[in-house]
Formats: structure tokens, C-alpha cells, sequence
């Protein structure tokens, strides 16, 4: 079972997918694509991001938003959103949740994301910063989930 499930709509940057599929990996993630993609699951880019590791690497496709959402039914939803009023550090995360992140350019649109829903969530940055790489967000977001599933299990023992 994943320990978490990454959402990347409708993705633009097949360089961005690679990278956040290595990091899937690593935290035992599974990574969904939510269709239409830029770019085909085989292209060079993608998989050289994803360098060796991509292999091992749990994926999921969505012909559009209603089929991954009754796929993923009934795990808890987390949108990523430059916009969104709550953080990452107010939220409580639970294992096989799963984070739900935009198009590079355009991000989530309007019919998936309200950024006063409890579960829209963004990370805190600097007025200087107007957003950080898909990427690194996506890691940065699976590492906090991570620390936060791993205190819970500590706190039990």
C-alpha cells in the first residue's frame, strides 16, 4: 500500500513528472496523472528525470478529474495552491492521503480548488517568492507527511 498518493493534473513539464516520480519512490508514494499530459508517459525527459527509479515506481492514470476521484474515493484530499489560506504546517496528515497538485503554468483550476477549503493548503514563503518549482513543492509536501506519519507512529509505540 502507498504511503501517500500524488496528484499532478493535467502536467506540462515532463522534466517536473521525472523528478516527482524519483521522489515517489523514495517515500513509497504512488504518483497519478491526471490526463490530458503535455507530454507521453515514454518521453526521454521524463525518464531521464526519473533516472533508474522509474521503474519502481507506483503509477496511476486518470483520463480526466471525475475518474480519478472515484478511483482514489473515499482517501482524503489535499489541494496544493499557491492561493490557498491554510499551509502545510496546519495541516494533520494521515497515511494514504493524497495531494493534489496543478499545471506548472496555470495551477489547480477553479473547479477543483478553493482556497478557503480547509484542505487547500500552500507552503509558506517569502513576499519575494511568487511560487516554487512543482518539484520541489511536491517534496517538500511528501517530507512533511512523512515526518508527520512518523511522529504519529512514534508517539503509539
Amino acid at each position: 500500500m502507498p504511503t501517500a498518493h500524488v496528484v499532478l493534473y493535467q502536467p506540462e513539464i515532463p522534466q517536473n513528472t521525472g523528478n516527482i516520480g524519483r521522489t515517489c519512490v523514495a517515500v513509497d508514494a504512488k504518483l497519478w496523472i491526471v490526463r490530458p499530459a503535455a507530454f507521453q508517459i515514454d518521453d526521454t525527459k521524463l525518464r531521464r528525470a526519473g533516472l533508474d527509479y522509474w521503474q519502481h515506481l507506483e503509477l496511476g492514470d486518470a483520463a480526466n478529474w471525475d475518474d480519478l476521484v472515484s478511483q482514489l474515493a473515499p482517501r482524503r484530499f489535499f489541494f496544493l495552491s499557491r492561493f490557498a489560506k491554510r499551509t502545510i504546517w496546519d495541516a494533520e496528515f494521515q497515511p494514504d492521503d493524497v495531494f493534489v497538485f496543478g499545471r506548472e503554468t496555470s495551477g489547480l483550476p477553479d473547479t477543483i480548488l478553493d482556497p478557503d477549503d480547509p484542505r487547500s493548503l500552500s507552503l509558506p514563503t517569502s513576499s519575494h517568492v511568487r511560487s516554487l518549482n512543482l518539484a520541489t513543492t511536491a517534496g517538500i509536501v511528501l517530507y512533511e507527511h512523512q515526518r508527520q506519519i512518523r511522529q504519529q507512529q512514534a508517539e503509539r509505540s
